[in-house]
C-alpha cells in the first residue's frame, strides 16, 4: 500500500473467486421451434431439414434447403419455400451460437488457466515446515506514523510503545517525517518534536535507531508529483536528507512511489544519498516494491497500466547494492487466500535473498493493518501467513542469513492480533 495512513475502500469483487460455472453458456436451445417453419393452415406433416455441419441430425419433417422431400412434384408452394428459407436461417443461427460459445470458452480458458496455475503454485509454495532457527535475528524494523514528530504523541504514548517493543527484535524505527514537497524540499515545520522523540528512544530503548522516513508521490501516473529526472529535484532530496540528519536522526528511510523498474534517475539519487549518509555514519534505507513473481511480469503489465506493480529482480538487486537496508512492501498483493498470500511472501523472500548482497540488511514487510478491497483482502493478508511465508523462503534460500528481519507496517493501525501473531510466529525462540 502507499505508505500513508490506511484507509478503507468499498469492497470490490474478487475475480479469482467467481464461480465460472454459474453461467450456462449452453442455455440457448438451438432446437427450439421456429414458428415460421410450420404453416398453420397446411395439413401436411412437419418436414425435415438437413443434417447440421457437426453431424447432428436435424429434427424430422423439416424441408431440406435444396427442396428435396417435396411431394407435389413441382416447384412447391410459396408456403413450402418460405419454410425452407426459415429452416436455413435457423441453421445459420445455430452455427453462429456455437461459434460464439466456443470463442467465449476459449477466451475464458486463456485468461483463467494461467491464473489458476499460478495460484496453485503459490499454495504449494506455502506447504512445508520452516527450518529451525528461522526466527528473529533481533534486526527487525517498524514503520511509525507522523504523530510521533508533529506533537500529537507525548511521554505516556512513548512509555506504552516502549513496553510494546522492548522484548521484540525491533531495532530500527522508520518515523514518518515528510512528506517532502514535489521539488524535493522538506519544511522544518513538519517535525517540531523530532528531537524529543530521538532523545527519548535513545534513552528508553538503547540500541534502537530512529530513521527519518521521507517520501513523496512520483509523477508516474500524472503530472502532480516529484520528477526524479530533474537534477535540481534530486539535489534537493539530498539536502533534505542532510537536514534531518542534522536534527539527530540515525538514518534516512526513502519511500518514493510508484517507482518504475529500471529507473536510472532513482539509482543516481541513491548514489548521491549514500555519499551523504556515509559521511555522517548514518543508515540509508529504502522501501522497495515487490519483485516480478514471473519473469518480466512488470513489462507485460506495463502494456495495460502506466504503473506496473513490480520491479524486476535485476533492478531490485541494483537498488539493494546501493543501500544499507532494503524493506520489501510485501502487502497489498491482491491474494484472495491466506495460503496463496503466504506462498507469495515465501516466493518474494526467496527472490529478494537471491539478489541482496549479504552486506545489505534485508527486511520483509508485515501487514499490521486491516483492509478489505481488491488489492488487500484482510482475511488473507494476515501477519501469521506473512511470517510463515518469510520463514519458508528464508529456510529454502539462505537460512543462515544474518542481516535479515521483518518490518511491521504501521504502528497506529496495528491490532492486538497483529502483535500476537508477530510475537508467536517470529519472535519466540522456544518453538520451531
Amino acid at each position: 500500500m502507499d505508505h500513508t495512513e490506511p484507509h478503507t475502500d468499498p469492497p470490490t469483487t474478487d475475480l479469482t473467486s467467481t464461480d465460472l460455472t454459474s453461467t450456462d453458456l449452453t442455455s440457448t436451445d438451438p432446437t427450439s421451434t421456429d414458428p415460421t417453419s410450420t404453416d398453420p393452415t397446411s395439413t401436411d406433416p412437419p418436414t425435415t431439414g438437413p443434417p447440421a455441419d457437426d453431424g447432428e441430425e436435424s429434427p424430422p419433417g423439416r424441408p431440406a434447403p435444396d427442396g428435396e422431400g417435396r411431394t407435389d412434384g413441382g416447384s412447391g408452394s410459396p408456403d413450402a419455400e418460405g419454410g425452407a428459407e426459415a429452416a436455413a436461417g435457423h441453421t445459420r443461427r445455430r452455427r453462429r451460437i456455437r461459434r460464439v460459445r466456443r470463442t467465449v470458452l476459449a477466451v475464458l480458458a486463456v485468461l483463467l488457466l494461467p491464473l489458476l496455475t499460478a495460484e496453485t503454485a503459490l499454495r504449494v509454495n506455502y506447504i512445508g515446515d520452516p527450518a529451525d532457527g528461522t526466527r528473529t535475528r533481533n534486526r527487525d524494523a517498524m514503520w511509525l506514523g507522523h504523530a510521533w514528530v508533529d506533537g500529537r504523541k507525548d511521554d505516556a504514548d512513548l512509555a506504552a510503545f516502549v513496553r510494546r517493543v522492548e522484548t521484540t527484535g525491533i531495532r530500527d524505527l522508520y518515523v514518518h517525517t515528510g512528506p517532502m514537497e514535489h521539488d524535493g524540499t522538506l519544511p522544518e515545520s513538519l517535525y517540531p518534536k523530532a528531537r524529543w522523540l530521538i532523545d527519548a528512544v535513545h534513552r528508553e530503548l538503547p540500541g534502537v535507531r530512529v530513521q527519518a522516513f521521507l517520501g513523496d508521490v512520483l509523477a508516474t501516473e500524472n503530472a502532480d508529483g516529484m520528477l526524479l529526472e530533474r537534477a535540481a529535484t534530486r539535489a534537493a532530496v539530498v539536502r533534505s536528507a542532510g537536514q534531518v540528519l542534522d536534527v539527530g536522526y540515525d538514518g534516512v528511510h526513502l519511500d518514493l512511489e510508484p517507482l518504475r523498474s529500471g529507473d536510472r534517475n532513482y539509482l543516481s539519487l541513491l548514489d548521491d544519498l549514500r555519499g551523504t549518509t556515509r559521511s555522517r555514519d548514518a543508515q540509508l534505507s529504502v522501501a522497495a516494491h515487490q519483485i516480478d513473481p514471473l519473469p518480466a511480469l512488470h513489462s507485460v503489465f506495463g502494456v495495460f497500466t502506466e504503473n506496473p506493480k513490480w520491479w524486476s529482480q535485476e533492478f531490485f538487486g541494483q537498488v539493494a547494492r546501493r543501500v544499507d537496508q532494503i524493506a520489501v512492501m510485501t502487502y497489498d498483493t491482491a491474494q484472495p487466500l491466506e495460503g496463496t498470500y503466504g506462498g507469495y511472501v515465501a516466493q518474494q523472500t526467496s527472490l529478494a535473498l537471491e539478489v541482496t548482497p549479504p552486506t545489505t540488511h534485508l527486511l520483509m514487510g508485515l501487514p499490521f493493518y486491516y483492509e478489505s478491497n481488491f488489492d488487500h483482502w484482510g482475511h488473507a493478508e494476515t501477519v501469521a501467513a506473512a511470517v510463515r511465508g518469510v520463514r519458508l523462503g528464508l529456510s529454502r534460500t539462505d537460512a543462515d542469513r544474518e542481516l535479515f528481519g521483518v518490518a511491521p507496517y504501521i504502528d497506529f493501525a496495528a491490532t492486538e492480533t497483529n502483535w500476537k501473531e508477530y510475537r508467536e510466529g517470529w519472535v519466540r525462540q522456544d518453538a520451531n
